[in-house]
């Protein structure tokens, strides 16, 4: 098996969150040495419950290797914490995606560039779609990275206006690369894909849910070096 079947296998862990394989792997060299940890010494480590011993007992890799061909027929890579192109901004954040799903037609290094995120409310005003498309025009023509979340409104604005400009485009998803959301930005995310990068935490065949998006805005904020919050009501998700 490869490192990369390792981290699948850890990644995809019904109940293993972020933050729990962060726990382990400050006490762990590797998923590998973790994948090799005897069930008698996982129910020794501190902050484990039952469950977690369970299904980290389970060694099956079954899923890792279905992921990974689904990941081959898409043509997307997999990109884990440990590899050189992951964005070192995002192991910042307390939670940090160990594995993200890309889409992109070249490899793109973002730690060597400055990003922005640009978000902002989905049912926007004329004003909001117009100061987003110049902020992301200028911020492109400068040689900044835009990130946004492909959503409608002030995102797909900020995205459509950083592929006219000629820019970088990132977009983050709330589900698996194998779906476009929302529907009627499939071409959006066809495009991002040849000049830009299409990133998720979640692997193929994982619908959008509204509870992935407040969870997707972390890596969003993550990747970026600064904010912009174009247009949004007080109880809006951009502002998480």
């Amino acid at each position: 098996m490869t490192k990369l079947d390792y981290w699948l296998w850890l990644s995809l862990k019904e109940g293993i969150g972020q933050q729990k394989i962060s726990h382990l792997l400050e006490q762990f060299d590797s998923p590998e040495e973790i994948f090799k940890l005897s069930k008698q010494t996982l129910k020794t480590i501190e902050g484990l419950g039952k469950e977690d011993v369970r299904a980290l007992s389970d060694k099956n890799m079954k899923r890792a290797a279905f992921v990974k061909e689904q990941c081959k027929r898409f043509g997307s890579r997999i990109l884990t914490y440990d590899s050189e192109f992951y964005p070192q901004k995002l192991k910042e954040i307390a939670d940090p995606p160990h594995v993200l799903y890309v889409l992109s037609k070249t490899r793109i290094n973002l730690n060597d560039k400055l990003c922005i995120g640009m978000v902002g409310n989905r049912v926007m005003t004329e004003y909001g779609r117009c100061v987003a498309q110049d902020i992301a025009t200028q911020l492109s023509k400068a040689g900044v990275v835009v990130v946004s979340g492909m959503a409608r409104g002030i995102d797909g604005t900020a995205h459509t206006a950083t592929l006219h400009s000629g820019g970088i485009p990132v977009a983050v998803l709330g589900c698996g690369l194998d779906t476009a959301y929302p529907p009627e930005h499939d071409e959006m995310m066809e495009a991002i894909c040849e000049t830009g990068m299409v990133i998720s935490e979640y692997p193929p065949g994982t619908p959008p849910a509204a509870n992935h998006f407040p969870i997707r805005n972390r890596i969003i904020s993550g990747l970026s070096d600064g904010i912009v919050v174009v247009e949004a009501p007080e109880k809006s998700g951009s502002l998480i």
